[in-house]
């Protein structure tokens, strides 16, 4: 800027002082000095007086006009940098920043409003923002510039801004109003606002996740605590103290206390072992600790199988303690090995059993020909003159023949013993069977034993044996008797009643469920039995009486009768206490005796009506007709494969006037049979030979010549036996050892049948 050339303003000051000077006034005392424009020219006069001053204030203006314009300049460029500033701050904020008027038209918008509200150039344009709120935000949004036209700002929460095509956008809405410039004094301001569009999408995601954890973490939590309290074991956590923490419903009945009194309590309180066990915990994090013995909240004992799970947390440790009550195990175990010794006692004595029955075989083989020979010896004394060598033999043969029945009726004991198949039952009363007992049992009775019987003639009848029955009752007596012994004073007591027996000693004895039995009980009040003697008791042959006062088959006898009666025995007894012997017989009701009466009748029907009209129903023969059966010379097959038996039987059949062929083989027997059919009139075969039966023998016969008559004989003849044989035509079953007349009898009615 060029200064002014003021030289005439100076020339005229100069003038106005010059007339001044000449009045004989004195200059002003503050004058200018003169500028280098009035030092140029040198002829020229300074100004002074009233111009020097109108310079002076126009140069101060002057300054002070440069000075503002500096300062106005320096505004100016100030303002132009925040300008760019905030242009630059309003394009790279990482929000959507809007500036919207009172109309809602967007009058400015940064990049990121861009991005989100019009991602695409097909999309919407940023236009106004209004119609990008969800209509369910839209009052809210209405409402927050409302407010904020009045207060100058507002807030909304989680508004959904929604884009065609697009996911939506949740965010926070904050409103600024905001002053534009004003154009006119006259005309107000226009309002604007403000916008900024905090994307809440991630947060909102997030806190989404955490409340699904929080609830899937909640719902662990419930089923931890279901599957905790519905746990079969007993379920203690513990903290690092060893305070309890947790106690199921299970640990709460296994140790017989409440949650709320065991919470707190030391661990040691109900597990005394497992508390020691908690100092491995840095050692392992499992621990198997196995059987324990644990406390109740009374201080009684049980068995437990323990185990410890350890956790390790950030501030402290803790253990939780499982327990498995052992108390129904050991029950189910000592209830098997009962079961388990049932069964090997069961095994043992069919065992035994199938032994005796074979034994039974081959000894009454032996007692036939004892039998046989004794009765031809005695025969051949009769015929003697009577002298007294003959008498003393007869009495010797007295003797022996005494002695081998006793031999056979023992050997009948130990087929009733070895019998599986049941007897042929009846309604049976036990009054009338232990009145009977009684009678037989006072007549030897020592007077210093003291017989009791207590049994209701109103008692049901049972389903059975009548002989095998009373010959129980009878051995139970007898033994008790001879526990008590002749020395001393003793009491028997047999007592009947109608029981139903537990669950367990159903189990213990195998009697049926379901099923009313008359338990009758011989006690006695002798020296008792201890464990080892008790688990022997019902072997045969086994007995704690000296030698020759004994044979050991009476309790033998009774555990088979009791067998194949559908019943059971149980002996309880201990030292010095005296013994119980309990036999439990079913009860037969009217229908079931009815039925089990039909069945006897049928069965022996069948069976015995068909043997008596073969034997028992055929008429003896008279003498004279027996002496002409003889004289006739009938023909006698007689198969066994016992040589001395086959011997005596020969002997007695060729004494009586018979013709006899006899055969150890039954092949070779057989051979001779279907040589010449027609030379036999009867034969006798036994049923039980190696290789080749009786029956089978039998069914031979019958295919070479059906008419011939056959009798089966055996010591052991059951009911399947009898039927089979009866079935394939037997005439008649002739039992082993029998009688030697008895025998000679039904050889001469099946032949004079046969003729």
């Amino acid at each position: 800027m060029t200064r002014p050339d003021l030289s005439l303003l100076f020339a005229a000051a100069l003038a106005e002082d010059a007339q001044r000077s000449s009045a004989g006034a004195s200059p002003p005392a503050t004058a200018t000095p003169p500028t280098p424009a009035m030092q140029e020219r040198p002829g020229a006069d300074r100004p002074h007086g009233a111009v020097a001053a109108l310079i002076a204030e126009l140069r101060a203006s002057q300054a002070e006009l440069e000075s503002q314009n500096q300062m106005l300049r320096y505004s100016q460029a100030v303002a132009e940098r925040a300008s760019e500033r905030f242009e630059t701050l309003f394009a790279s904020v990482p929000l959507a920043l809007m500036v919207v008027d009172a109309h809602d038209i967007v009058v400015q918008a940064n990049a990121m409003a861009h991005l989100s509200f019009q991602p695409s150039e097909r999309d919407r344009p940023l236009t106004m923002l209004q119609p990008f709120v969800h209509p369910a935000d839209l009052a809210r949004v209405q409402q927050a510039f409302a407010q904020a036209s009045e207060l100058g700002h507002s807030e909304v929460k989680e508004v959904v801004f929604t884009i065609e095509g697009h996911p939506c956008i949740t965010g926070d809405l904050h409103i600024a109003r905001i002053e534009a410039a004003q154009e006119d004094e006259d005309t107000p301001a226009p309002v604007q606002f403000l916008c900024a569009v905090i994307d809440q999408g991630p947060l909102l995601a997030e806190r989404r996740a955490l409340q699904e954890r929080n609830a899937q973490l909640h719902a662990s939590e419930k089923r931890l605590a279901a599957v905790i309290d519905s746990a079969l074991d007993a379920i203690l956590c513990v903290d690092q103290e060893q305070r309890i923490t947790v106690f199921n419903p299970t640990a709460a009945a296994l140790f017989q206390c409440n949650a709320d009194d065991a919470l707190g309590s030391p661990l040691e309180r109900f597990l005394p072992g497992a508390a020691q066990a908690l100092a491995f915990s840095q050692l392992t994090t499992q621990a198997m600790l196995g059987e324990m013995t644990a406390r109740t909240a009374s201080g009684k004992e049980l068995a437990v199988e323990v185990s410890i799970s350890f956790e390790r947390h950030a501030t402290n440790e803790t253990a939780t303690v499982f327990a498995r009550d052992l108390t129904g195990r050991k029950k189910a175990e000592a209830q098997r090995n009962e079961l388990e010794a049932q069964l090997r006692e069961s095994h043992k004595m069919q065992a035994v059993g199938t032994m005796a029955g074979g034994i039974a075989h081959d000894f009454n083989n032996i007692l036939g020909a004892i039998l046989g020979n004794v009765e031809l010896a005695k025969a051949d004394c009769a015929a003697a003159p009577d002298t007294p060598v003959s008498q003393t033999l007869r009495e010797s043969l007295e003797e022996i023949d005494k002695a081998a029945r006793r031999a056979r009726d023992l050997v009948r004991q130990i087929l009733t013993f070895s019998r599986n198949e049941p007897p042929q039952r009846a309604a049976v009363s036990l009054a009338e069977v232990a009145h009977d007992t009684e009678r037989l049992l006072r007549v030897t009775l020592p007077p210093t034993i003291a017989l009791h019987l207590q049994v209701s003639e109103q008692l049901p009848a049972v389903l059975g044996d009548a002989t095998q029955i009373g010959q129980a009752v009878l051995n139970l007596c007898t033994n008790a008797v001879q526990a008590l012994g002749s020395s001393r004073r003793g009491h028997v007591h047999v007592e009947a009643q109608r029981v139903q027996p537990e669950q367990r000693l159903r189990e213990r004895l195998g009697l049926a469920a379901h099923t009313d039995y008359i338990a009758l009980t011989v006690r006695d009040d002798g020296p008792g039995m201890d464990a080892a003697t008790q688990a022997r008791i019902f072997e045969p042959f086994f007995t704690t009486k000296p030698v020759g006062q004994g044979t050991g088959l009476g309790l033998a006898v009774v555990h088979g009768i009791m067998r194949t009666h559908g019943g059971s025995i149980a002996v309880q007894s201990s030292p010095g206490q005296g013994s119980c012997f309990t036999l439990y017989f079913p009860v037969a009701d009217s229908a079931a005796a009815g039925v089990a009466g039909a069945g006897a009748d049928n069965a022996a029907g069948g069976a015995a009506a068909a043997s008596a009209t073969s034997v028992a129903a055929l008429p003896a023969p008279t003498p004279a007709r027996a002496a002409s059966t003889a004289a006739r010379g009938h023909h006698v097959m007689y198969v066994d494969d016992d040589q001395a038996l086959v011997f005596v039987v020969q002997r007695l059949l060729r004494r009586r006037g018979y013709e006899v062929s006899t055969f150890t083989d039954p092949q070779a027997a057989l051979q001779a049979l279907r040589a010449a059919p027609e030379k036999y009139d009867l034969l006798v075969t036994d049923y039980n030979m190696p290789g080749f039966s009786g029956v089978e023998l039998l069914r031979a016969t019958r295919q070479i010549r059906p008419a011939l008559p056959v009798a089966l004989a055996s010591g052991y003849v059951s009911s399947e036996i009898e039927q089979a044989a009866l079935a394939e035509g037997a005439r008649a079953l002739i039992h082993k050892p029998n009688d030697v007349q008895e025998f000679c009898a039904t050889v001469a009615r099946l032949l004079e049948a046969a003729h």
